[in-house]
């Protein structure tokens, strides 16, 4: 946090979902899950107009939360239960039995509200004030199997934070396994904590909530593809919560509107006359504006003919025809690549565009081409490349839909970037079309992309 600012904690608990509600539950994991193993946590934070004194908000608003979330929990009851690691060749699985519970820390800040929401071009903030508000999962701990003959490990799998800043806003800050869950599922899991709290009143509603679906046998593996993984990654990364954020990290968000996104699909179109009927969606054009202008951010830190990867995740379930609501993992790899000094050229953005169609075409011809090799070709393009981004997040998740009675967020951050050239993506808040970028960046070198990024713009009129 501000070197000027204190985080106090007001309360240690945990959460379970109603007890007897869920019976003991073993869910193998699939390949889907087992290529995450080595992915850090997963930290996302919701930030809320709350315009009250701390008092208020625990006597008014805290039991909701907590009452919400049990409800919550007994139908997403793998996230208060723990990721059993058995020895080989079981397959590891998410486990829960009747008690198990989340933990739930309620904290009060003294930081300035305002400065936290802000898109920052100008007063950017420090990494580690983000990271002070989201909760770190425990250690995992070894369990003695029923006949004692041998050991096997248990990961916890999601913690929570609530922090209050007095008379102006509140935070939830949720951290997971990325094991346990994507996105999608996790998108759905907090939209559900957020409806059922907003409405308690009305049970009606919170029972036709539409429940996630755990039917693991609709992901079909008859080649042991998800042990193929695990021999592949290191299993105990599962475990660490480790962050490479440099100390002069600092985190802004950059918004391309819905006009910017339309003058970029107008210009790429212009560019593509070979191209009878170009597909530019919003997510193309404004994924290849900003890969080309974090290509030259970096600019001199990498060969004109050397590869730039920009690697992003493509949801399965349409292409498989899974329920739209399956929980846990169900995500391909993306790899788009291109020459340094294609990207940093005229039509870099072009360039860029192009390559990532090419990725979303070749996904929807065939969602699991080559699926046996997603993790050893990831690494092996990771050591080839010269630059590499990866992105976090989804446009069509929908965060700023996340209302548990504040209303909407004033603000979303997906605090784990910075990580091996990560950045975000989500829809923006203030428009419809558009989109923002979350960004770790060193401090010294702000005036350099914000130089980069605006002139790309004007380039395009």
């Amino acid at each position: 946090m501000d070197q000027n600012s204190s985080i106090k904690v007001l309360e240690h608990c945990h959460v379970s979902p109603p007890p007897g509600s869920v019976p003991t539950t073993s869910l193998p994991l699939t390949f889907f899950d087992t290529c995450w193993f080595s992915c850090c946590h997963m930290q996302r934070l919701f930030f809320y107009e709350f315009p009250y004194p701390t008092s208020y908000f625990m006597q008014n608003h805290l039991p909701n939360l907590k009452q919400s979330l049990s409800l919550t929990l007994q139908r997403f009851f793998p996230f208060a239960g723990t990721l059993k690691l058995l020895p080989p060749p079981q397959r590891p699985c998410l486990f829960y039995v009747d008690g198990d519970s989340i933990p739930f820390i309620v904290a009060e800040s003294t930081a300035e509200f305002k400065h936290l929401i802000g898109y920052h071009n100008i007063n950017p903030r420090r990494g580690q004030e983000l990271e002070g508000l989201v909760p770190k999962l425990a250690k995992p701990s070894s369990i003695s199997s029923d006949n004692g003959d041998h050991f096997y490990k248990q990961l916890p799998l999601m913690a929570i934070q609530v922090t209050i800043f007095p008379d102006a806003g509140v935070s939830i800050g949720v951290t997971f396994c990325h094991v346990a869950a994507d996105g999608r599922a996790f998108a759905h899991f907090t939209k559900t904590w957020a409806s059922i709290c907003k409405s308690l009143r009305d049970l009606t509603f919170v029972n036709n909530i539409c429940p996630p679906d755990y039917s693991r046998d609709l992901i079909q593996d008859p080649r042991g593809i998800w042990s193929i993984f695990l021999k592949e990654i290191n299993i105990d990364a599962a475990s660490s919560t480790t962050m490479i954020t440099p100390t002069d990290n600092v985190r802004i968000t950059t918004v391309i509107s819905q006009s910017q996104v339309e003058m970029l699909k107008k210009w790429i179109a212009t560019k593509c006359v070979e191209l009878e009927n170009p597909r530019l969606s919003t997510f193309v054009v404004a994924t290849a504006f900003m890969w080309v202008c974090l290509v030259k951010y970096e600019h001199g830190k990498t060969t004109p003919n050397g590869i730039c990867l920009f690697l992003f995740l493509a949801d399965c379930r349409d292409r498989l025809r899974l329920p739209t609501n399956y929980f846990g993992n169900c995500l391909k790899p993306c790899n788009a690549t291109a020459k340094t000094s294609e990207l940093t050229g005229e039509n870099g953005v072009v360039v860029a565009a192009k390559a990532i169609r090419r990725e979303i075409e070749e996904f929807e011809k065939e969602p699991l081409e080559g699926v046996e090799n997603w993790i050893c070709r990831t690494k092996e393009l990771y050591k080839e490349c010269e630059h590499c981004v990866t992105l976090a997040g989804s446009p069509k998740l929908r965060v700023y839909e996340t209302d548990f009675g504040f209303g909407r967020p004033r603000k979303s951050e997906v605090v784990h970037i910075g990580t091996h050239g990560s950045i975000s993506i989500a829809e923006s808040r203030d428009e419809a079309g558009g989109v923002e970028f979350g960004l770790a960046l060193a401090s010294a070198e702000l005036d350099k992309f914000h130089a980069i990024f605006e002139q790309g713009l004007l380039n395009l009129k």
